[in-house]
C-alpha cells in the first residue's frame, strides 16, 4: 500500500494511510502533549491539548483524531499551536482544585507534567480562575476512591471500564460545567457492580481515581512494639517496583525489594510465590477430582479477586465452576496466623499481616467475611506497589544502593511456577505442570500461551486431551463465560485474570502503563521461571514440609478449613 507523504516541523515523513497526526509526529521524533488520548483505548478527542497547526489554511487540528493526508504541511511548534495548547490547559486548571501537594498523584500526574512543560505558572492560572466544583468525594472504599472535583472529563476511565473490562460501571452525567463522571444512580463505587480492578486508576491522568491508602495503618503497626509484623510480596512486584526508582520496565529487583522491606522494619519478609505453589497443590487436586467425576467443568480459577467479584455480579449461576481455593494472598495470611504462629511460638492476635500487591481488588478481598480462617482478620493491610514505593521514598531509602537480600525461609521458598502467577497464563501453566507430572511422571513442555486476550492450548495427559484457555480483561472473559453458560464450551481448565496481561497490569502498579510496558514485565517473570532450578510447585521442599507437618494432604479437612472459601450472588446493578 502506498504511503502518505507529509511534512511536520519541516521534516518530511512517510506513514501508512489512516495514521493519526499524533502517531506521525511520534514517528518523526516529536512529542505532542495529550491528555484524553491513551494508546490502549479508542480515540476520544475531547481535551484539545494535542492541537497542531495546518500551515496551508492556518487551522488547528486535534492530532489524536485527525488522519494524515498527502501533502500536509504541519507545525507542532507554531505560536498559534502553542498558544492554543496553553489556553486549553489553563481552562482545565481554572476549575481544578490545584491542591498538588496533598494529592495522591503528585509527581506522577500528567496534567501537572504538561502544565510544567508548557511553562504555565500560578499567575497564568489566576488570570482565568473560575468556579471550582464542590462535588462530594466517594471515599467509602475499601479499594478505590473518587474525587470528581479533580476530574478533567478526559473519559479514559469510562472507556477502559466499557471497552476493556465490559463492566461499564462509570458514565458521563449532566452537561456543561456540571458534567461529571459518576456511577449508576451516583452510588458509592463500593455499592455497584464495580470489580475493583483499578484499571480506571491506571488510565486516569490526574488524581480523580486512586486506591484507598493503607500506608498510615502499616506505619502504626510497624511502630507498635507489641505487634509482630510480617509481609508478603506478590510475584509481579519484583518486576514492577523498580520502575518507581528509575529502572527500566521489566527489571527484576527482588533482592533490593526484600532489603527495602527489611529496612522499613518488617519482622519477616516472605513471598506470596510460596502460597502460589500451595494454590497449585490445592487447585490441582480439586481439578483432578472434577476431571475424574466429570463435574463442574470447565474448572475456572479463583485467585483473581476482581474476576471473582465480576462473576458474583454477572454470572452467579457459574459460581460452582470456580475453584474453591483461596487466592495466594489469603492462603498466606491464614497460614501466617496459624502454621507460622505455631512454628514461631507467637500469639496470632499479635501478628499483623501486610501484603504488597499489584492489585486494588486485593483491598476488597481482605474484607470479605467468608475469606477469614484464623481467629482474627487474616490480612490486616494491603499495600499496592505504588504505596510501598511511597513508604520507601518517605524514609529516604536509596533503593538502587541496597544490597540484595533473600526471603525468610519458612514461607519464602518458591518455585518458578509460583513466579509466573504474576502474569496471564501463569496459573494455568503451573497447574497443568503439576497435574501432568503427578499423573504421568512426565514433565510438561511449556505452553507459551501468550499475554493478550484469549489463548488456548491442548495437553495430552495419559489418553485424555485436556483443553486449556487463558483469558485476561473482563470483556474477553465474557466471551468464554457465555459459551459456558450455554453449554457450548469444551474447555476443561480456564484461567481468568481481570486485568490485561494479568497481575503485571494490575490496578496498583507503577504509572504510566501501556501494552508494551506490561509485556516487558511479563517477559521478565517468564525468564525468571525459565532460570529457576525448581519449576514445579509440588517439588517445593517447604510445601512438602507444610503438608507433612501440618496440612497432611491437599484438599484434606485442614486444607479446607484454612485454604478454601465460598462465593455469593451479588446484585447486577
Amino acid at each position: 500500500m502506498d504511503k502518505i507523504n507529509l511534512t511536520i516541523d519541516n521534516k518530511d515523513i512517510k506513514v501508512p494511510p489512516g495514521t493519526t497526526l499524533l502517531k506521525a509526529a511520534e514517528k518523526a521524533g516529536i512529542d505532542v502533549p495529550s491528555l484524553c488520548y491513551h494508546p490502549d483505548l479508542t480515540i476520544h478527542g475531547a481535551c484539545r491539548v494535542c492541537v497542531i497547526e495546518n500551515l496551508k489554511d492556518n487551522s488547528l487540528l486535534a492530532s489524536c483524531v485527525t488522519p494524515v493526508q498527502n501533502g500536509m504541511e504541519l507545525s507542532t511548534r507554531s505560536m498559534k499551536a502553542r498558544k492554543a495548547r496553553r489556553r486549553n490547559v489553563k481552562l482545565l486548571l481554572a476549575n481544578h482544585p490545584n491542591d498538588c501537594l496533598g494529592c495522591d498523584r503528585n509527581g506522577s500526574c500528567e496534567l501537572q507534567d504538561i502544565t510544567h512543560n508548557l511553562g504555565i505558572c500560578r499567575e497564568d492560572i489566576e488570570e482565568i480562575q473560575g468556579e471550582v466544583r464542590k462535588v462530594p468525594r466517594d471515599q467509602v472504599g475499601p479499594a478505590l476512591k473518587r474525587d470528581p472535583n479533580k476530574c478533567i472529563l478526559c473519559g479514559r476511565c469510562v472507556r477502559v471500564c466499557e471497552e476493556v473490562q465490559g463492566v461499564s460501571a462509570l458514565q458521563f452525567s449532566n452537561r456543561g460545567f456540571d458534567s461529571i463522571v459518576t456511577t449508576a444512580f451516583d452510588l458509592p463505587q463500593s455499592e455497584i457492580n464495580c470489580a475493583n480492578c483499578g484499571q480506571c486508576a491506571t488510565v486516569c491522568p490526574v488524581g480523580a481515581i486512586t486506591e484507598v491508602s493503607e500506608i498510615k495503618n502499616v506505619w502504626e503497626a510497624l511502630e507498635d512494639d507489641n505487634l509482630h509484623v510480617v509481609c508478603q510480596t506478590a510475584p509481579s512486584i519484583q518486576a514492577t517496583i523498580g520502575e518507581e526508582f528509575g529502572y527500566k520496565a521489566g527489571t527484576v529487583v527482588t533482592g533490593k525489594l526484600i532489603a527495602a522491606l527489611d529496612k522499613l522494619g518488617f519482622d519477616r519478609v516472605f513471598s506470596t510465590e510460596f502460597t502460589a505453589d500451595l494454590t497449585i497443590m490445592e487447585e490441582g487436586a480439586e481439578f483432578l477430582q472434577r476431571i475424574t467425576k466429570n463435574e463442574n467443568l470447565p474448572h475456572i480459577t479463583s485467585c483473581c479477586p476482581g474476576w471473582v467479584k465480576y462473576a458474583e455480579h454477572n454470572y452467579p449461576e457459574l459460581l460452582n465452576h470456580l475453584s474453591s481455593a483461596k487466592s495466594p494472598q489469603q492462603m498466606f495470611s491464614a497460614l501466617s496466623k496459624t502454621y507460622y504462629a505455631e512454628k514461631e511460638g507467637l500469639d496470632p492476635e499479635k501478628i499483623y499481616t501486610v501484603s504488597i500487591m499489584p492489585c486494588t481488588a486485593k483491598k476488597f478481598e481482605k474484607e470479605r467475611e467468608e475469606i477469614n480462617a484464623s481467629q482474627s482478620k487474616d490480612t490486616d493491610a494491603v499495600l499496592t506497589t505504588r504505596e510501598l514505593a511511597r513508604m520507601i521514598k518517605e524514609v529516604g531509602i536509596k533503593f538502587e544502593m541496597l544490597e540484595d537480600k533473600e526471603y525468610d525461609i519458612l514461607m519464602g521458598k518458591h518455585t518458578g511456577a509460583g513466579t509466573i502467577f504474576g502474569t496471564t497464563g501463569g496459573v494455568a501453566e503451573a497447574a497443568v505442570r503439576t497435574v501432568k507430572e503427578k499423573l504421568t511422571g512426565e514433565p510438561l513442555n511449556r505452553l507459551d500461551l501468550g499475554f493478550k486476550g484469549i489463548n488456548k492450548a491442548e495437553v495430552v495427559i495419559n489418553d485424555k486431551i485436556i483443553r486449556v484457555a487463558i483469558v485476561n480483561g473482563l470483556k474477553n472473559a465474557e466471551k468464554i463465560l457465555k459459551e459456558v453458560k450455554k453449554g457450548q464450551s469444551n474447555y476443561d481448565f480456564v484461567e481468568i485474570m481481570a486485568c490485561p496481561h494479568g497481575c503485571v497490569g494490575g490496578g496498583g502498579q507503577p504509572l504510566p502503563v501501556d501494552e508494551k510496558t506490561k509485556e516487558l514485565r511479563g517477559n521478565s517473570l517468564s525468564h525468571t521461571d525459565r532460570q529457576s532450578v525448581v519449576r514445579r510447585s509440588h517439588k517445593n521442599p517447604m510445601i512438602e514440609k507444610l503438608y507433612s507437618e501440618y496440612l497432611k494432604e491437599p484438599n484434606g479437612s485442614k486444607s479446607h478449613q484454612l485454604l478454601h472459601t465460598s462465593y455469593k450472588k451479588r446484585a447486577k446493578n
